[in-house]
């Protein structure tokens, strides 16, 4: 993997709290918070326009959600990496969104050791 301060992160998040909250733990790691948006919409504007190495993605968000969002960003770039947020374990919403291209899931609350894990074995990948 890559060293953590050279991996570029982008979190998609309607709700401001949970921003902040991968924010702040994804800089206490040594990650770069390149990008931050609250809509699927806005995400894929940012990713276009950042290239970042990561997406952490909310399922759930006005307008387009994180189902379609990642799936507009895999069309784009196919090998990005895109880690679903949820808040339930809705399996017909999940499988959607694996389906989509993400490549797997982070559930809230988040707890910062399982997390961090998801990244680092994703970005090993």
């Amino acid at each position: 993997m890559a060293d953590a301060n050279t991996v570029g992160v982008l979190i998609v998040d309607d709700e401001q709290f949970f921003r902040e909250v991968l924010r702040n733990m994804l800089q206490k790691d040594g990650f770069r918070v390149i990008g931050e948006a609250a809509s699927g919409d806005e995400a894929v504007e940012m990713f276009r326009k950042l290239a970042p190495d990561l997406v952490l993605m909310d399922i759930y968000m006005p307008g387009s959600n994180g189902i379609e969002a990642t799936r507009n960003i895999i069309t784009v770039a196919p090998a990005a990496k895109i880690l679903i947020c949820s808040g339930t374990g809705y399996d017909d919403d999940i499988n959607a969104a694996i389906q989509a291209g993400a490549s797997g899931i982070i559930y809230k609350p988040f707890y910062d050791e399982e997390v961090m894990e998801t990244i680092r074995t994703l970005l090993a990948a």
